[in-house]
């Protein structure tokens, strides 16, 4: 009896176990065969397609001021760190949204870097999205308010320089007018007055000059230039009063070059070059433009079918300019000597505009000066191979030659009269000197 209820009970025992050790297979294989769950997402789907498109940057925020998703443009903008916003003027617009649920619009000055020196201007808004997140857009404005600021200071300098001739123009009326019994007064005022309205007209012409260049694109309406015409034209503009000072206009270097672009926007840029270095050149001296070709930069050979670029240089042997102006000489209206400038007739526009038409040609403008010594200014453009235009070779008949120091003794220069000029000077050198690069 004992042993047949050992054996019943082990017999359900045995059931019992294997009954459970099936039920727990069975509800493994349930579990493994059902799809995992899905973490309940930061942001709504809709929401994430919207930001998805968004050229802004991006940040949504939780109902914590935690960062539930910031896109890559909020990050590189140093908005978002790890799961917070950053700057606090940005996170004390989101309180107050997250408050009262109204959109807020600010605009915000970033600093780019650890000392503050650069900033970057943005235009946040915020609004909400939903019951608990609050959605932050942030636009960059830095070119914007950078070309508002550019016009803003163009207007001011031009409605100021042009107040000053005017002005002067007006007192000479006056004085000319008191002075009617005084034949030698109103000779001396008569000639300050056509002074000051030479002085007028060459800042409009420049104004006009500049408004033509940046609104004329010379690579839609891009020919073939003629660089010997160029230079020519250029040279034309200043004969006159290059001959009032003795000052020899000397053509140098390689001759029969072509680029693409605009020859009107080019004789402007290089009469603007051979103007200045006139005007700054003491007398009985000599201004140089020379022409030649030189390897282009590493980074840009052998694009858009540029090989080789031309220098076209001006040098002069006048009064240099100081090492800590040359960064600025390119700026609208800027002068390095504004006594001297107002002697001159300069406006300072010139350098600018010869900046814009070498951009515009795809090119650029250097320069090289020491006080008491002389300037280089240096025009680069693309050279532009024709394969059906004949252009001779460095080392032609021409006698051209692609170094960078003096042209060889069979090719001294040649006057800008057409006629030979004679050798130059010891020490005066025709070719490219060191410079400074101003681009």
């Amino acid at each position: 009896m004992d042993a047949t209820l050992a054996a019943t009970l082990g017999g359900l025992v045995g059931l019992a176990v294997g009954g459970v050790a099936a039920f727990a297979f069975r509800f493994s294989e349930r579990a493994q065969a059902r799809a995992p769950e899905r973490p309940e997402p930061a942001v709504p789907p809709d929401v994430a397609k919207v930001l998805a498109v968004l050229r802004s940057a991006a940040v949504v925020v939780g109902p914590y001021d935690e960062v539930r998703q910031a896109s890559a443009p909020a990050r590189s903008f140093g908005l978002v760190r790890g799961t917070r916003i950053v700057v606090e003027e940005l996170l004390d617009l989101v309180r107050q949204v997250r408050r009262d649920g109204e959109i807020r619009q600010c605009d915000l000055e970033l600093p780019r870097d650890r000392f503050g020196q650069d900033v970057l201007s943005v235009s946040a808004r915020v609004a909400p999205v939903g019951s608990q997140l609050i959605l932050v857009l942030v636009e960059d404005r830095t070119k914007e308010r950078r070309v508002d600021a550019i016009r803003r200071d163009f207007v001011a300098n031009v409605s100021h320089e042009l107040k000053t001739p005017i002005g002067a123009l007006v007192l000479l009326a006056e004085a000319v007018q008191h002075a009617a019994d005084d034949p030698e007064a109103v000779q001396r005022f008569s000639n300050r007055m056509q002074v000051e309205s030479e002085r007028l007209t060459r800042l409009v012409q420049q104004i006009i000059e500049l408004s033509r260049v940046q609104a004329d694109d010379p690579v839609e309406e891009a020919s073939v230039v003629r660089l010997d015409r160029v230079i020519d034209g250029a040279l034309d503009r200043s004969r006159v009063d290059a001959q009032a000072k003795s000052v020899e206009l000397v053509r140098a270097g390689e001759n029969d070059l072509r680029v693409t672009g605009s020859e009107q926007q080019l004789v402007i840029a290089l009469g603007n070059l051979i103007e200045n270095a006139v005007s700054y050149s003491p007398h009985h001296t000599r201004v140089v433009v020379d022409v030649r070709r030189a390897a282009p930069d590493p980074d840009t050979a052998g694009v858009d079918g540029v090989s080789q670029i031309i220098e076209i240089s001006v040098s002069d042997q006048g009064v240099g300019i100081p090492e800590k102006e040359l960064e600025r000489v390119f700026e609208r209206f800027y002068r390095v000597d504004q006594a001297r400038s107002r002697e001159t007739g300069g406006t300072g526009l010139g350098l600018s505009i010869v900046k814009h038409v070498a951009a515009s040609h795809g090119g650029a403008v250097e320069v090289w000066s020491v006080e008491g010594e002389g300037s280089t200014f240096t025009l680069q453009l693309p050279l532009r191979n024709d394969p059906t235009v004949d252009i001779p070779r460095p080392g032609g008949p021409n006698g051209a030659t692609t170094g960078e120091g003096p042209a060889p003794a069979g090719d001294p220069g040649q006057a800008a009269n057409g006629r030979n000029s004679p050798t130059m000077p010891a020490g005066t050198t025709v070719g490219r000197r060191p410079k400074e690069a101003t681009r």
